[in-house]
């Protein structure tokens, strides 16, 4: 036990330079593009599904949050905000450049994750039609994310608060590969692909930071393939579903939601698998 800890604490402790640089770079992009995002998704219209994917996927501090109360003010289609939800990435890009992933399979996250969120938004705007209903809600304040005190506090917050997920994370996988094998755990997930996206769509929708912490670190360490990442990685919007069911008294609305969600990560992991198959 003691080895586990030690292996534990000397990886986290190598990725917090790398992770503090890759927090600090976002922060800077966030601030000077999150008032423009919220303009260009204001106007976007009936090319909604596309712009809230391509904004989704900048990892930016609680743009999900933005458009949830857009959303619940009718600014935006349901559509739309599922698109942003879709492409959201929370701490999932910070924690693949802090572990030196290749870049090719960054892209290749990303790009699924855009492409998946632009096909679903425009399928449930098809399907469904918004209803005109507004109200006034003021969501940003419960995110919390210190940004009003600069880049390099906020940086340093999600920095430790991520690095907190990951040793946690490490130190349980290391003991479950360090008292079964990994060789077992390997054999137990091969067992179950078809039903893996099931669990990680599930665990997606924890409204924590915590849910991408998991899944990436699962899939960066080969616990789990990359179509049950991709299902958990879709539905993980960070604290966004909490804001939701606060500020939308629609709890019906809200549920349709996170099963809209729970629904596409799982026929979305599934298909990616079943593709698998035959390349």
């Amino acid at each position: 036990m003691q080895d586990v800890i030690m292996d534990t604490v000397i990886d986290s402790l190598k990725l917090l330079p790398f992770l503090f640089i890759a927090f600090l770079i976002i922060e800077f992009t966030e601030h000077k593009l999150s008032e423009k995002s919220k303009k260009y998704i204001e106007k976007s219209g009936k090319y909604g599904p596309i712009i809230g994917a391509i904004l989704g996927i900048f990892p930016q501090c609680g743009f999900s949050a933005i458009a949830t109360n857009l959303y619940i003010t009718r600014i935006i289609s349901l559509g739309t905000l599922i698109a942003v939800y879709l492409s959201t990435s929370d701490e999932m890009l910070p924690i693949l450049l802090a572990e030196g992933a290749e870049i090719e399979i960054i892209l290749q996250i990303l790009g699924i994750k855009l492409i998946i969120g632009m096909i679903a938004g425009f399928v449930i705007d098809f399907f469904i039609r918004p209803k005109e209903t507004k109200a006034n809600y003021h969501i940003c304040q419960h995110e919390h994310c210190d940004c009003e005190h600069g880049i390099l506090k906020s940086s340093i917050i999600h920095t430790l608060k991520t690095l907190l997920f990951i040793f946690i994370i490490t130190f349980i996988l290391n003991t479950i590969l360090h008292y079964l094998g990994e060789d077992f755990l390997k054999d137990l997930v091969n067992e179950n692909t078809w039903f893996t996206p099931f669990v990680t769509s599930l665990i997606g929708l924890i409204p924590n930071c915590a849910a991408s912490v998991v899944i990436t670190e699962l899939y960066l360490n080969g616990v789990i393939a990359l179509a049950p990442a991709i299902s958990g990685l879709l539905t993980g919007t960070g604290v966004a579903l909490l804001i939701l069911f606060k500020s939308n008294k629609n709890l019906k609305e809200n549920f349709k939601i996170v099963a809209l969600l729970y629904l596409i990560g799982v026929v979305s992991g599934l298909i990616i698998e079943l593709v698998s198959l035959f390349m």
